[in-house]
């Protein structure tokens, strides 16, 4: 969580406590130290704070020039990034939960900080020679590589969390015991060739993830988040149960940038969350909107919180490709969110903010040069320039709006905080990168890969069906305990080929499927961080609100599973404007049917029959096909035929 969040968080709680009782900063603070491996930190104060500091923002500059003008080799700037990443780690992330002395570290610490990052520096200042040396590594190397990759794993313990680990421990076993590998063989391709460490996760994480992090660190610097949620206010905010449609509609545009669904939830919860909760919400399911909009944030073109950069890289498709491919997932995961919240609030008979109390368009208007930002990196990046680049010349642009804002003036000290935090983000999401070159090296050298496919296809007797069932699982429980950026690159470099080499899945539907349940994890129980960052502002039952936030969030569960059988929902194959026309009317229709069948009213309130038929024809009219539409359908109008019917007959009783 950056500073920036703390700070709205604040502000934004004293403003709206008054009507409705939610939960403070420390409050937040407190139910993610308990959770959430990345918010257990150590407290600087006074000069150390203002050292590490400054060490983080000179880290962030340094990755600008390494990525913009540096010559050197892909090993040379891979190493150099894990070494930095290594080194900040310990002096982030105390060696386990609980109160820490502030400007207090360890001696050890500092020992494992010095000793971890030395391998990765003297990879770079004998990169030569170890080239030359081929497998045939000295006794010198065997013993840094072990050191860098223990160390490595400790910081994984520390920033990311166990399940991570656990798995990369088994491939690295099954090299040693179940292949026989000598140490040398397994020490060499874990952290000396471009398939381990230092592979592919690594290489797009010190480009383009490290560069979009400093975006959007910038971008938030100039103050977007609060135009999106004026915005949001004054397009819906009057509407029936408006403050949760807010939450949905400023959520779906602070998080497509944010790319962390736990801050996201932070920043805009902090504002609507309060709104709801005053408008007649219970505090559960404001926290569970305003979580599942925070998450589905990461699917929502054309950014998606990175993924699409990254996705570009895994996939070799266009980055164009990709953002029109998911807008027809997006849209229908924002409108079963959307729809479920107006049908709550018509069932609590829940009204508006009033329109005097909402932002003016005229006044909002002017303010649309924030937006330059966001447009020119998407421009750049469709127009063919390379990503990194794209990155920092967004986040020129993002300097310049944020000078120009008079409202949110960009000054020389949130100029260092955008540095610093861009640094800060990348440390989690870099070792986790780093140890899923782990998970991908053994999987290649052992050959594991073709192993796993086999035994996919027999578990699964060859059923599509449950070959995705089963990899949604590995996603969520993965997912539990790793950055979703990150979560997705591991999934794609281990589950995905199962997919798509075993079942026959296309290339993008099996990474969209991957990148859609590593988010979910959010908000999926028993471990849903933005759901317990959500019920802590709303002042809240954790699990409650994860499982309200999940129940929101039902089309997450259920639109992979359709694009996996038919590819037309993301637009592969042959497919026709009438096709995508048909798909998009009758999928619109599915989940507003199926969200009126979770919430429990349409006209007016459900029996539970009727709430079993909608729900089971919104699911038929999602999946692509005539019989299937029309089957959806005529479940739908007999439905609403059977409530008017309901209706005149109490009308008649009341007469």
């Amino acid at each position: 969580m950056t500073d920036a969040e703390k700070k709205v968080m604040d502000e934004e709680v004293v403003v709206e406590s008054v009507d409705a009782e939610v939960g403070t900063m420390e409050d937040v603070d407190a139910i993610m130290k308990k959770f959430d491996r990345e918010s257990n930190t150590r407290v600087w104060e006074g000069t150390p704070k203002l050292i590490l500091r400054y060490m983080l923002a000179a880290f962030m500059v340094f990755m600008v020039y390494m990525n913009l003008w540096a010559t050197w080799s892909g090993q040379i700037r891979r190493c150099l990034f894990v070494g930095f990443v290594v080194l900040f780690t310990f002096f982030i992330y105390p060696v386990k939960k609980g109160n820490v002395k502030p400007n207090s570290m360890p001696w050890y610490d500092i020992v494992l900080a010095v000793a971890g990052c030395i391998p990765y520096f003297y990879y770079v200042a004998n990169f030569k020679k170890i080239v030359a040396m081929g497998i045939a590594i000295g006794q010198t190397e065997i013993i840094l590589g072990i050191i860098g990759t223990l160390v490595l794993a400790e910081c994984c313990r520390r920033a990311v969390g166990l399940p991570i680990l656990v798995v990369a421990t088994c491939f690295v076993l099954y090299a040693f015991v179940g292949r026989g590998m000598s140490l040398q063989l397994v020490v060499y391709n874990v952290f000396y060739t471009t398939n381990g460490i230092i592979g592919t996760p690594i290489s797009v994480c010190s480009t383009y993830i490290a560069l979009f992090l400093l975006f959007g660190a910038f971008l938030e610097a100039t103050g977007v988040a609060n135009f999106f949620i004026d915005c949001a206010n004054a397009l819906v905010g009057w509407a029936s149960g408006g403050p949760a449609k807010v939450a949905v509609v400023s959520s779906a545009l602070c998080g497509m940038v944010s790319g962390s669904s736990v801050g996201n939830t932070v920043t805009t919860g902090s504002v609507t969350i309060p709104m709801m909760k005053r408008t007649g919400y219970p505090g559960e399911f404001a926290g569970a909107v305003e979580a599942a909009a925070s998450t589905g944030g990461q699917i929502m073109p054309p950014i998606m919180g990175a993924a699409a950069f990254i996705m570009a890289e895994m996939t070799g498709y266009e980055y164009a490709d990709i953002i029109v491919r998911a807008i027809l997932p997006a849209f229908l995961y924002f409108l079963g969110i959307f729809l479920g919240v107006h049908f709550k609030a018509k069932k609590l008979g829940l009204v508006g903010l009033k329109r005097e109390e909402l932002p003016k368009w005229k006044l909002l208007l002017p303010k649309i040069y924030l937006l330059l930002p966001l447009i020119v990196l998407t421009w750049m990046v469709v127009a063919g320039q390379t990503m990194a680049k794209s990155a920092i010349y967004g986040t020129i642009v993002a300097i310049a709006v944020g000078i120009i804002n008079k409202d949110d003036r960009m000054t020389p000290s949130k100029f260092v905080n955008g540095l610093e935090n861009g640094g800060k983000n990348c440390l989690s999401i870099g070792i986790a990168c780093g140890i899923a070159g782990i998970i991908s090296v053994c999987i290649t050298m052992t050959g594991l890969g073709g192993k796993l496919i086999t035994y996919v296809v027999k578990l699964s007797g060859g059923n599509l069906f449950i070959a995705l069932f089963l990899t949604m699982i590995c996603c969520i429980i993965l997912g539990m305990g790793v950055p979703t950026t990150a979560n997705y690159i591991i999934m794609a470099s281990t589950c995905a080929p199962i997919l798509i080499n075993g079942m026959s899945m296309h290339i993008l539907a099996a990474n969209m499927f991957v990148f859609y349940f590593g988010i979910v994890a959010d908000i999926t129980p028993p471990v849903a961080l933005a759901a317990y960052a959500g019920a802590a502002i709303a002042k809240a039952p954790p699990m409650k609100t994860a499982f309200n936030a999940t129940r929101l969030a039902i089309a997450a569960f259920i639109i992979p599973y359709i694009f996996a059988y038919n590819n037309a929902m993301i637009f592969v194959g042959d497919v026709t404007f009438f096709g995508v026309a048909s798909i998009v009317i009758s999928a619109t229709l599915g989940m507003a049917s199926i969200a009126s069948g979770f919430m429990g009213y349409l006209i007016h309130d459900l029996k539970w029959y009727s709430r079993i038929a909608l729900v089971a024809g919104g699911l038929l009219m999602v999946i692509p096909g005539t019989v299937t539409d029309l089957s959806g359908l005529a479940v739908l109008v007999a439905i609403l035929l059977i409530q008017k019917a309901e209706n005149k007959r109490e009308q008649k009783a009341a007469l």
